[in-house]
């Protein structure tokens, strides 16, 4: 089964990162992986609220984005 850039196992963990920070790495069984990427959109998430007194979550999507690039082009260790 492929599991390199573009596999459709990939595919998948960087549309569920894009949606939650992390998720797509807790999929591909990357645990620390994916409590960084949270707790990352997390504090984006609270800085971006801070500075700009709105629950505006562009912190968030930033990270997520980032997030969901990082599980598109994971290569599983041989």
């Amino acid at each position: 089964m492929a599991t390199g850039q573009g596999s459709t196992g990939n595919v998948i963990a960087a549309l569920c990162s894009f949606v939650v920070p992390g998720l797509g790495q807790l999929i591909q069984g990357r645990l620390l992986s994916a409590i960084l990427w949270f707790i990352s959109a997390c504090i984006a998430f609270a800085i971006t609220w801070l500075l700009t007194l709105s629950l505006l979550p562009f912190g968030w999507f930033v990270v997520s984005v980032f997030a969901c690039i990082n599980a598109a082009v994971y290569r599983r260790p041989a």
